[in-house]
Protein backbone atom coordinates (compact mmCIF):
# COMPACT_ATOMS: atom_id res chain seq x y z
CA UNK A 1 0.00 0.00 0.00
CA UNK A 2 1.39 3.56 -0.80
CA UNK A 3 0.09 6.27 0.63
CA UNK A 4 -0.80 9.81 -1.02
CA UNK A 5 0.74 13.34 0.13
CA UNK A 6 1.84 16.57 -0.58
CA UNK A 7 4.79 17.61 -2.09
CA UNK A 8 5.42 18.94 1.39
CA UNK A 9 5.00 15.81 3.68
CA UNK A 10 7.43 13.37 3.17
CA UNK A 11 6.62 9.86 1.55
CA UNK A 12 4.33 7.87 4.40
CA UNK A 13 5.93 4.75 5.44
CA UNK A 14 4.19 1.43 5.94
CA UNK A 15 4.74 -1.69 8.53
CA UNK A 16 2.30 -4.62 8.21
CA UNK A 17 1.50 -6.61 11.64
CA UNK A 18 -1.63 -9.09 11.55
CA UNK A 19 -3.29 -8.11 8.83
CA UNK A 20 -3.50 -4.04 10.02
CA UNK A 21 -1.54 -1.62 8.23
CA UNK A 22 -0.33 1.62 10.29
CA UNK A 23 1.08 4.66 8.11
CA UNK A 24 3.08 6.60 10.52
CA UNK A 25 2.66 10.17 8.95
CA UNK A 26 5.52 11.97 10.45
CA UNK A 27 4.92 15.36 10.25
CA UNK A 28 0.94 15.85 10.09
CA UNK A 29 -1.08 18.88 9.56
CA UNK A 30 -3.27 17.13 7.63
CA UNK A 31 -5.43 13.75 7.71
CA UNK A 32 -4.16 11.41 5.20
CA UNK A 33 -5.29 12.75 1.73
CA UNK A 34 -7.09 9.69 0.44
CA UNK A 35 -9.12 9.85 3.55
CA UNK A 36 -10.67 13.21 2.98
CA UNK A 37 -14.53 14.03 1.48
CA UNK A 38 -13.02 16.56 -0.10
CA UNK A 39 -9.58 15.75 -1.42
CA UNK A 40 -9.69 19.74 -2.81
CA UNK A 41 -10.00 20.84 0.85
CA UNK A 42 -6.48 20.31 1.62
CA UNK A 43 -8.07 18.47 4.74
CA UNK A 44 -6.58 20.80 7.14
CA UNK A 45 -7.48 19.62 10.45
CA UNK A 46 -6.61 22.01 13.31
CA UNK A 47 -4.15 20.12 15.52
CA UNK A 48 -5.52 16.95 14.67
CA UNK A 49 -8.32 17.76 16.99
CA UNK A 50 -10.59 15.00 16.63
CA UNK A 51 -14.18 16.56 15.99
CA UNK A 52 -12.14 18.53 13.23
CA UNK A 53 -11.33 14.94 11.60
CA UNK A 54 -14.30 13.39 11.85
CA UNK A 55 -15.99 16.51 10.23
CA UNK A 56 -13.29 15.53 7.08
CA UNK A 57 -13.23 11.58 6.71
CA UNK A 58 -15.35 9.64 4.53
CA UNK A 59 -17.97 7.06 5.98
CA UNK A 60 -15.84 3.93 5.28
CA UNK A 61 -13.27 5.90 7.85
CA UNK A 62 -13.72 5.83 12.00
CA UNK A 63 -11.58 7.25 14.33
CA UNK A 64 -10.97 4.14 16.94
CA UNK A 65 -7.94 6.36 19.04
CA UNK A 66 -6.96 9.85 20.14
CA UNK A 67 -2.96 9.44 21.43
CA UNK A 68 -2.19 11.28 24.42
CA UNK A 69 -2.91 14.90 24.74
CA UNK A 70 -0.77 17.94 23.83
CA UNK A 71 -2.75 21.03 25.14
CA UNK A 72 -6.26 21.08 23.76
CA UNK A 73 -5.95 18.75 20.90
CA UNK A 74 -4.51 14.78 21.00
CA UNK A 75 -0.59 13.94 19.99
CA UNK A 76 -1.65 11.34 17.70
CA UNK A 77 -4.80 9.85 16.23
CA UNK A 78 -5.70 5.76 14.86
CA UNK A 79 -7.81 6.33 11.56
CA UNK A 80 -9.09 2.81 10.74
CA UNK A 81 -10.08 2.50 7.07
CA UNK A 82 -12.53 -0.71 6.26
CA UNK A 83 -11.10 -2.24 2.99
CA UNK A 84 -13.99 -1.47 0.25
CA UNK A 85 -13.38 -1.82 -3.43
CA UNK A 86 -13.59 1.47 -5.96
CA UNK A 87 -12.36 3.03 -2.77
CA UNK A 88 -8.88 4.15 -4.12
CA UNK A 89 -6.51 3.27 -1.68
CA UNK A 90 -4.21 0.16 -3.18
CA UNK A 91 -4.81 -2.40 -0.90
CA UNK A 92 -4.97 -6.20 -1.46
CA UNK A 93 -8.02 -7.55 1.37
CA UNK A 94 -10.42 -6.00 3.29
CA UNK A 95 -8.04 -5.74 6.37
CA UNK A 96 -8.45 -2.52 8.04
CA UNK A 97 -5.64 0.08 7.25
CA UNK A 98 -4.82 2.46 10.46
CA UNK A 99 -3.13 5.82 9.77
CA UNK A 100 -1.11 6.75 12.84
CA UNK A 101 -1.30 10.46 13.04
CA UNK A 102 1.17 12.64 14.76
CA UNK A 103 0.56 16.30 15.06
CA UNK A 104 3.76 18.40 15.10
CA UNK A 105 1.85 21.97 14.78
CA UNK A 106 2.93 24.48 17.24
CA UNK A 107 0.73 25.14 20.18
CA UNK A 108 -0.79 28.98 20.04
CA UNK A 109 -2.34 31.46 22.51
CA UNK A 110 -5.50 33.19 21.66
CA UNK A 111 -5.31 36.90 22.53
CA UNK A 112 -8.98 37.78 23.37
CA UNK A 113 -10.60 40.55 25.02
CA UNK A 114 -13.44 43.35 24.08
CA UNK A 115 -13.26 45.46 21.35
CA UNK A 116 -10.65 48.63 21.46
CA UNK A 117 -8.80 47.20 24.41
CA UNK A 118 -5.31 47.11 22.41
CA UNK A 119 -5.41 43.61 21.30
CA UNK A 120 -4.04 43.94 17.72
CA UNK A 121 -1.78 46.89 19.07
CA UNK A 122 -0.20 44.29 21.11
CA UNK A 123 -0.34 41.59 18.37
CA UNK A 124 1.43 44.01 16.08
CA UNK A 125 4.63 44.53 18.98
CA UNK A 126 4.70 40.81 19.13
CA UNK A 127 4.70 39.62 15.87
CA UNK A 128 5.12 42.17 13.01
CA UNK A 129 2.79 40.89 11.13
CA UNK A 130 0.81 44.00 10.56
CA UNK A 131 -3.00 43.41 12.07
CA UNK A 132 -5.40 46.15 11.46
CA UNK A 133 -5.37 49.03 14.71
CA UNK A 134 -8.13 50.81 14.44
CA UNK A 135 -10.96 53.14 16.98
CA UNK A 136 -13.53 50.68 15.62
CA UNK A 137 -15.41 47.12 16.95
CA UNK A 138 -14.23 44.23 14.90
CA UNK A 139 -11.61 45.87 12.36
CA UNK A 140 -10.26 42.50 13.00
CA UNK A 141 -12.23 39.88 11.93
CA UNK A 142 -10.56 36.76 10.62
CA UNK A 143 -7.71 36.05 12.86
CA UNK A 144 -4.16 37.33 12.20
CA UNK A 145 -1.93 34.65 13.03
CA UNK A 146 2.21 35.62 14.17
CA UNK A 147 4.81 32.82 15.20
CA UNK A 148 7.09 34.30 17.59
CA UNK A 149 10.57 33.38 18.70
CA UNK A 150 11.33 32.57 21.98
CA UNK A 151 13.85 35.21 23.96
CA UNK A 152 16.04 32.53 25.80
CA UNK A 153 19.60 33.57 26.92
CA UNK A 154 20.81 30.49 27.50
CA UNK A 155 20.40 29.24 23.61
CA UNK A 156 22.86 33.07 23.34
CA UNK A 157 25.21 31.40 25.53
CA UNK A 158 25.26 27.95 24.39
CA UNK A 159 25.70 29.76 20.83
CA UNK A 160 29.08 31.44 22.05
CA UNK A 161 31.00 28.35 22.63
CA UNK A 162 31.32 27.14 19.57
CA UNK A 163 31.36 28.56 16.16
CA UNK A 164 27.91 26.91 15.26
CA UNK A 165 26.76 28.49 11.91
CA UNK A 166 24.00 30.02 13.13
CA UNK A 167 21.50 30.03 15.92
CA UNK A 168 17.86 29.44 15.83
CA UNK A 169 15.06 30.22 18.74
CA UNK A 170 12.33 28.68 19.26
CA UNK A 171 8.98 29.67 18.53
CA UNK A 172 5.13 30.19 19.56
CA UNK A 173 1.84 31.10 17.95
CA UNK A 174 -0.12 33.99 18.99
CA UNK A 175 -3.47 34.38 16.95
CA UNK A 176 -5.32 37.79 17.11
CA UNK A 177 -8.96 36.96 17.46
CA UNK A 178 -11.69 39.44 16.70
CA UNK A 179 -13.20 41.23 20.23
CA UNK A 180 -16.23 40.14 21.61
CA UNK A 181 -19.28 41.61 22.96
CA UNK A 182 -22.12 41.12 25.12
CA UNK A 183 -24.11 38.40 23.20
CA UNK A 184 -21.58 36.80 21.61
CA UNK A 185 -22.78 33.25 22.65
CA UNK A 186 -25.94 33.79 20.75
CA UNK A 187 -24.48 35.32 17.61
CA UNK A 188 -24.19 39.16 19.02
CA UNK A 189 -21.17 40.69 16.71
CA UNK A 190 -20.27 38.05 14.52
CA UNK A 191 -19.87 36.00 18.08
CA UNK A 192 -20.39 32.73 16.43
CA UNK A 193 -17.43 32.88 14.67
CA UNK A 194 -15.21 33.98 16.97
CA UNK A 195 -15.67 32.05 19.55
CA UNK A 196 -15.25 29.10 16.98
CA UNK A 197 -11.56 30.92 16.32
CA UNK A 198 -11.41 30.58 20.26
CA UNK A 199 -12.12 27.07 20.44
CA UNK A 200 -9.08 26.70 18.20
CA UNK A 201 -6.39 27.70 20.47
CA UNK A 202 -5.22 26.44 23.19
CA UNK A 203 -4.57 28.79 25.91
CA UNK A 204 -6.01 32.23 26.23
CA UNK A 205 -4.41 35.52 26.54
CA UNK A 206 -7.31 37.58 27.96
CA UNK A 207 -6.27 41.58 26.94
CA UNK A 208 -8.44 44.03 30.01
CA UNK A 209 -8.57 47.46 28.95
CA UNK A 210 -6.68 50.05 32.13
CA UNK A 211 -6.45 52.89 30.60
CA UNK A 212 -8.49 56.05 29.75
CA UNK A 213 -7.96 57.93 26.12
CA UNK A 214 -10.76 60.27 24.62
CA UNK A 215 -9.36 59.28 21.28
CA UNK A 216 -10.59 56.14 21.52
CA UNK A 217 -13.97 55.13 22.61
CA UNK A 218 -14.69 51.43 24.95
CA UNK A 219 -17.60 49.68 23.70
CA UNK A 220 -19.07 49.77 27.15
CA UNK A 221 -18.99 53.68 27.67
CA UNK A 222 -16.19 53.69 30.12
CA UNK A 223 -13.28 51.90 31.46
CA UNK A 224 -14.36 48.92 34.38
CA UNK A 225 -12.04 46.35 33.81
CA UNK A 226 -14.30 43.77 36.14
CA UNK A 227 -17.27 44.10 34.04
CA UNK A 228 -15.00 43.87 30.72
CA UNK A 229 -13.75 40.70 32.37
CA UNK A 230 -17.19 39.38 33.47
CA UNK A 231 -18.51 40.04 29.90
CA UNK A 232 -16.13 37.94 28.34
CA UNK A 233 -16.03 34.96 30.70
CA UNK A 234 -19.83 34.68 30.57
CA UNK A 235 -20.08 34.62 26.71
CA UNK A 236 -17.38 31.42 26.98
CA UNK A 237 -19.08 30.20 30.04
CA UNK A 238 -22.96 30.11 28.23
CA UNK A 239 -21.44 28.43 25.40
CA UNK A 240 -19.54 26.21 27.41
CA UNK A 241 -23.25 25.02 28.91
CA UNK A 242 -25.06 24.95 25.90
CA UNK A 243 -22.30 22.50 24.74
CA UNK A 244 -22.48 20.33 28.06
CA UNK A 245 -26.29 20.40 28.11
CA UNK A 246 -25.99 19.05 24.68
CA UNK A 247 -23.48 15.99 25.33
CA UNK A 248 -25.18 15.44 29.16
CA UNK A 249 -28.81 14.85 26.86
CA UNK A 250 -26.97 12.67 24.43
CA UNK A 251 -25.22 10.96 27.32
CA UNK A 252 -28.38 10.40 29.19
CA UNK A 253 -30.53 8.69 26.10
CA UNK A 254 -27.73 6.16 25.64
CA UNK A 255 -27.73 5.36 29.37
CA UNK A 256 -31.44 4.67 28.89
CA UNK A 257 -30.98 2.59 26.23
CA UNK A 258 -28.84 0.58 28.58
CA UNK A 259 -25.28 1.69 28.15
CA UNK A 260 -23.34 1.78 31.41
CA UNK A 261 -20.43 3.85 30.06
CA UNK A 262 -22.56 6.59 28.94
CA UNK A 263 -24.88 6.40 32.84
CA UNK A 264 -21.05 7.65 33.90
CA UNK A 265 -19.95 9.87 31.78
CA UNK A 266 -24.18 11.06 31.76
CA UNK A 267 -23.54 12.00 35.72
CA UNK A 268 -19.98 13.68 34.58
CA UNK A 269 -22.29 15.81 32.23
CA UNK A 270 -24.53 16.77 34.78
CA UNK A 271 -21.90 18.07 37.14
CA UNK A 272 -20.32 19.75 34.64
CA UNK A 273 -23.49 21.32 33.69
CA UNK A 274 -24.01 22.30 37.50
CA UNK A 275 -20.38 23.83 37.76
CA UNK A 276 -20.80 25.73 34.39
CA UNK A 277 -23.91 26.87 35.74
CA UNK A 278 -22.32 28.43 38.81
CA UNK A 279 -20.70 30.79 36.65
CA UNK A 280 -17.51 28.46 37.36
CA UNK A 281 -14.84 28.22 34.51
CA UNK A 282 -14.35 24.66 33.34
CA UNK A 283 -10.67 24.76 33.96
CA UNK A 284 -11.45 25.27 37.90
CA UNK A 285 -13.23 21.65 37.91
CA UNK A 286 -11.00 19.18 39.82
CA UNK A 287 -10.82 15.99 40.86
CA UNK A 288 -11.67 14.31 37.34
CA UNK A 289 -10.17 10.45 36.75
CA UNK A 290 -8.29 9.81 33.53
CA UNK A 291 -11.64 8.73 31.62
CA UNK A 292 -13.46 12.22 32.89
CA UNK A 293 -10.80 14.24 31.71
CA UNK A 294 -10.59 12.24 28.73
CA UNK A 295 -14.82 12.87 28.06
CA UNK A 296 -14.05 16.88 29.23
CA UNK A 297 -11.19 17.26 26.97
CA UNK A 298 -13.56 15.58 23.74
CA UNK A 299 -15.68 19.00 24.88
CA UNK A 300 -13.32 21.28 23.60
CA UNK A 301 -14.91 23.72 25.86
CA UNK A 302 -13.41 27.19 25.96
CA UNK A 303 -13.41 27.64 29.31
CA UNK A 304 -10.97 24.78 29.66
CA UNK A 305 -8.17 26.87 28.38
CA UNK A 306 -5.62 28.37 30.59
CA UNK A 307 -6.14 32.00 31.02
CA UNK A 308 -3.15 34.77 31.26
CA UNK A 309 -4.77 38.34 31.87
CA UNK A 310 -3.01 40.93 30.40
CA UNK A 311 -3.76 44.77 31.91
CA UNK A 312 -3.08 47.11 29.30
CA UNK A 313 -2.27 50.31 30.96
CA UNK A 314 -1.26 53.87 29.73
CA UNK A 315 2.60 54.47 29.72
CA UNK A 316 2.45 56.93 32.26
CA UNK A 317 1.24 54.17 34.91
CA UNK A 318 4.11 51.67 34.04
CA UNK A 319 5.69 49.74 35.70
CA UNK A 320 3.51 49.35 38.87
CA UNK A 321 0.14 49.83 37.09
CA UNK A 322 -3.13 51.55 38.33
CA UNK A 323 -6.09 50.67 40.52
CA UNK A 324 -7.48 49.46 37.27
CA UNK A 325 -4.43 46.77 37.54
CA UNK A 326 -5.08 45.49 40.65
CA UNK A 327 -8.52 45.09 40.16
CA UNK A 328 -7.02 43.00 36.89
CA UNK A 329 -4.68 41.26 39.53
CA UNK A 330 -7.18 40.30 42.16
CA UNK A 331 -9.23 38.74 39.61
CA UNK A 332 -6.81 36.41 38.22
CA UNK A 333 -5.53 35.89 41.89
CA UNK A 334 -8.87 34.42 42.74
CA UNK A 335 -8.92 32.23 39.40
CA UNK A 336 -5.29 30.66 40.28
CA UNK A 337 -4.45 32.47 36.72
CA UNK A 338 -1.16 34.92 36.40
CA UNK A 339 -1.42 38.36 35.61
CA UNK A 340 1.21 41.08 33.39
CA UNK A 341 1.09 44.82 33.78
CA UNK A 342 1.76 46.35 30.20
CA UNK A 343 1.37 49.09 27.77
CA UNK A 344 0.92 48.01 24.21
CA UNK A 345 1.59 51.32 22.59
CA UNK A 346 4.63 51.52 24.09
CA UNK A 347 5.79 47.89 23.28
CA UNK A 348 4.74 48.67 19.90
CA UNK A 349 7.13 51.70 19.76
CA UNK A 350 9.78 50.06 21.18
CA UNK A 351 9.49 47.32 18.81
CA UNK A 352 10.11 49.12 15.67
CA UNK A 353 13.51 50.31 17.29
CA UNK A 354 16.69 48.39 17.14
CA UNK A 355 18.61 47.02 20.16
CA UNK A 356 20.98 49.98 20.86
CA UNK A 357 17.75 52.50 20.60
CA UNK A 358 15.67 50.04 22.89
CA UNK A 359 17.98 50.21 25.86
CA UNK A 360 18.15 53.89 25.85
CA UNK A 361 14.50 54.22 25.54
CA UNK A 362 14.34 52.11 28.07
CA UNK A 363 16.03 53.47 30.64
CA UNK A 364 14.56 57.25 29.56
CA UNK A 365 11.14 55.46 30.98
CA UNK A 366 13.23 53.99 33.72
CA UNK A 367 12.64 50.43 33.17
CA UNK A 368 15.34 47.29 32.84
CA UNK A 369 13.19 45.57 30.34
CA UNK A 370 9.67 45.61 27.55
CA UNK A 371 6.43 43.79 28.43
CA UNK A 372 6.92 41.76 25.51
CA UNK A 373 9.44 39.36 26.54
CA UNK A 374 7.05 38.56 30.03
CA UNK A 375 4.17 38.05 28.20
CA UNK A 376 5.91 35.61 25.57
CA UNK A 377 7.72 33.46 28.41
CA UNK A 378 4.61 33.48 30.54
CA UNK A 379 2.28 32.36 27.63
CA UNK A 380 5.07 29.51 27.16
CA UNK A 381 4.67 28.44 30.38
CA UNK A 382 0.92 28.72 30.00
CA UNK A 383 1.05 26.24 27.20
CA UNK A 384 2.95 23.93 29.79
CA UNK A 385 6.07 23.62 27.32
CA UNK A 386 9.72 23.33 28.34
CA UNK A 387 12.87 23.99 26.21
CA UNK A 388 15.67 22.08 25.33
CA UNK A 389 18.91 22.34 23.08
CA UNK A 390 20.80 20.50 20.49
CA UNK A 391 24.43 21.79 19.47
CA UNK A 392 26.98 21.52 16.93
CA UNK A 393 29.04 23.20 13.89
CA UNK A 394 25.67 23.76 11.74
CA UNK A 395 23.40 25.32 14.46
CA UNK A 396 22.76 25.98 18.22
CA UNK A 397 18.51 25.27 18.37
CA UNK A 398 15.83 25.35 20.55
CA UNK A 399 13.06 22.91 20.58
CA UNK A 400 9.86 23.08 22.24
CA UNK A 401 8.31 19.86 24.15
CA UNK A 402 5.48 20.25 26.50
CA UNK A 403 6.75 18.92 30.09
CA UNK A 404 6.38 15.28 30.78
CA UNK A 405 7.93 14.67 27.30
CA UNK A 406 10.23 11.30 27.01
CA UNK A 407 13.55 11.12 25.40
CA UNK A 408 12.34 9.31 22.45
CA UNK A 409 9.05 11.63 21.61
CA UNK A 410 11.71 15.10 22.02
CA UNK A 411 13.85 13.68 19.27
CA UNK A 412 10.73 13.09 17.32
CA UNK A 413 10.22 16.84 17.29
CA UNK A 414 13.67 17.08 15.11
CA UNK A 415 13.28 14.12 12.71
CA UNK A 416 10.87 11.02 13.04
CA UNK A 417 13.86 8.21 12.78
CA UNK A 418 15.33 10.17 15.92
CA UNK A 419 11.90 8.32 17.77
CA UNK A 420 11.50 5.38 15.70
CA UNK A 421 15.46 4.56 15.82
CA UNK A 422 16.32 6.17 19.14
CA UNK A 423 19.12 4.16 21.48
CA UNK A 424 20.05 6.21 23.99
CA UNK A 425 20.32 10.51 24.76
CA UNK A 426 23.23 11.84 26.12
CA UNK A 427 22.50 14.94 27.74
CA UNK A 428 23.94 17.54 29.89
CA UNK A 429 22.27 20.32 31.59
CA UNK A 430 22.87 23.62 28.97
CA UNK A 431 24.58 25.82 32.45
CA UNK A 432 27.12 22.94 32.68
CA UNK A 433 28.01 22.93 29.05
CA UNK A 434 28.89 26.55 28.79
CA UNK A 435 30.66 26.51 31.84
CA UNK A 436 32.75 23.67 30.89
CA UNK A 437 32.55 25.07 27.39
CA UNK A 438 32.50 22.20 24.51
CA UNK A 439 30.85 18.66 24.13
CA UNK A 440 34.63 16.86 24.72
CA UNK A 441 34.84 18.81 28.16
CA UNK A 442 31.47 17.88 29.13
CA UNK A 443 32.58 14.41 28.26
CA UNK A 444 36.24 14.43 30.17
CA UNK A 445 34.48 16.03 33.12
CA UNK A 446 31.59 12.91 33.24
CA UNK A 447 29.22 15.56 34.03
CA UNK A 448 27.06 14.08 30.69
CA UNK A 449 25.38 11.38 31.10
CA UNK A 450 23.76 8.57 28.61
CA UNK A 451 19.91 8.26 29.38
CA UNK A 452 17.46 5.78 27.76
CA UNK A 453 13.85 5.59 26.52
CA UNK A 454 12.33 6.33 29.71
CA UNK A 455 13.75 9.42 30.55
CA UNK A 456 11.64 12.84 30.71
CA UNK A 457 13.17 15.78 29.05
CA UNK A 458 13.90 18.66 31.48
CA UNK A 459 14.18 21.89 30.55
CA UNK A 460 17.01 23.23 29.53
CA UNK A 461 18.56 20.29 28.76
CA UNK A 462 21.29 20.20 25.69
CA UNK A 463 21.21 16.54 23.92
CA UNK A 464 22.78 14.49 21.34
CA UNK A 465 20.21 11.89 20.19
CA UNK A 466 21.67 8.30 19.26
CA UNK A 467 19.56 6.22 16.96
CA UNK A 468 19.77 3.65 14.15
CA UNK A 469 16.79 3.01 11.54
Amino acid sequence: MRGTAFSTLPQLGFRCQQGTCRAQIWICQTVPPETWKDPGSNGYAHQCRLRRIRTLLRPEFRIIEGGPRVGAGPKHVLIEHQGQSGSGLDHADDSPYRFNCRSVMPLNCGIVGLPNVGKSTLFNALSGAGAVAANYPFCTIDPNRGIVPVPDERLNRLFATNSSARVVPTTIEFVDIAGLVAGASRGEGLGNAFLGHIRQVDAIVHVVRCFESEGITHVAGKVDPGRDIEIINTELLLKDLETAERFTEKWQKAAKGGDAAAGMTAALGARLTTHLAQGKAARLLTELTREEQRCVDEMFLLSRRPVLYVANVGESDLPEGNAWAKQVRDIANSEQAECLILCAEFEAQLAELDDAEKTAFLESEGLSSGGLQRLIQAAYRLLNLITFFTHGPKESRAWTVVAGTCAPQAGGQIHSDFERGFIRAETVHVEDFVRVGSEAAARTSGIMRSEGKEYVVQDGDVILFRFNV
